[in-house]
């Protein structure tokens, strides 16, 4: 079961403030890697992680707000909000990405390989620790991305994948370099920026799909139905929509039970249904449940012609 709304935001926030605090002394070490190293492409890795402690202050300010309550103006809460925040993060994310192709793209189309310099130890030293560093935080923010439902911490969580994969990229680039192909370094440039336009492509489309009302997956309906049909007194289901709003989710349903029955009867089936579905499923934020007779064989039959 997930904690609550305020347990979550302080998940949240505590995993942003260590990610902030991880990448700024990573994205200077690099820096200064890239710098007296002599490589081109660890220097376009310390732009990407640079680039990540912006993006966090998107996310933690992006959950903060979507954690509001309800209010006059915005009756149905502030949860989409998190996903303007994870928009924004994709569109800084693809901005970082095509800068670093650019750049890399100009060197290798230049053909002018003899001028490059060739990168020294400490830049390849430097993309091994990038690389260990960035995959740990990938693993302890999506944790607690999952913990708590949060898609703009799971984009950060990419965020830190994709500068992990930018590293690799770079210890690639920079060990061809020093074995005598230096426009591999400028290559290493190219290869990260696709790895990162992918991460921008997939955050987005994630975040889009939780503004425009996307169904749930599959597996979650079917569990739905599963649990529903459980209750003592429901028949079946005539019809499930749900929607995710958010990081939360909409659930309206119109199920069968016996005609017969009276109002109070059939209200209370329906209460063990709502109960059932927010219990089940905590990151529910509305449950609406609609009752219909049950039609019988003949009924049903008699309905087709």
């Amino acid at each position: 079961m997930k904690g609550t709304d305020e347990q979550n935001q302080k998940i949240a926030m505590h995993v942003s403030t260590v990610s902030i605090a991880v990448n700024l002394l990573l994205s200077m070490g690099k820096l200064l890697a890239g710098i007296f190293g002599r490589s081109g492409a660890m220097i376009s890795d310390a732009v990407h992680s640079a680039s990540d402690v912006f993006s966090t202050v998107i996310v933690m300010v992006g959950v903060r707000i979507s954690a509001k309550k309800s209010d006059t103006n915005h009756p149905y809460g502030h949860e989409r909000l998190e996903c303007v925040a994870s928009i924004i993060l994709a569109t800084i994310l693809l901005a970082t990405g095509l800068g670093i192709g650019l750049g890399g793209l100009r060197t290798v189309l230049s053909g002018n390989y003899e001028t490059l310099a060739v990168p020294g130890i400490m830049a390849l030293a430097a993309a091994v620790i990038s690389i260990a560093v960035k995959e740990w935080m990938y693993w302890y923010t999506r944790a607690a991305a999952k913990k708590i439902n949060s898609g703009a911490l799971m984009a950060d969580a990419w965020h830190h994948r994709s500068d992990s994969l930018s590293s690799i990229g770079a210890f690639v680039g920079i060990a061809g370099s020093r074995m005598g192909y230096p426009v591999l370094d400028s290559v290493a440039c190219l290869v990260i920026s696709v790895f990162i336009a992918k991460a921008a492509y997939e955050i987005f489309m994630d975040a889009v799909d939780k503004m425009v009302d996307k169904a749930c997956d599959a597996e979650t309906e079917k569990e739905i139905r599963e649990i529903v049909l459980k209750e003592e007194g429901v028949l079946g289901i005539d019809r499930l929509m749900t929607r995710l709003f958010g990081a939360k989710m909409y659930v309206d349903m119109e199920i069968a039970a016996d005609g017969n029955k009276t109002l109070y009867e059939t209200h209370d089936i329906a209460e063990r249904v709502h109960d059932a579905i927010e219990k089940n499923f905590s990151e529910v934020k509305h449950c609406m449940v609609h009752v219909n007779p049950a039609r019988t064989a003949e009924q049903k039959e008699q309905q087709k012609r």
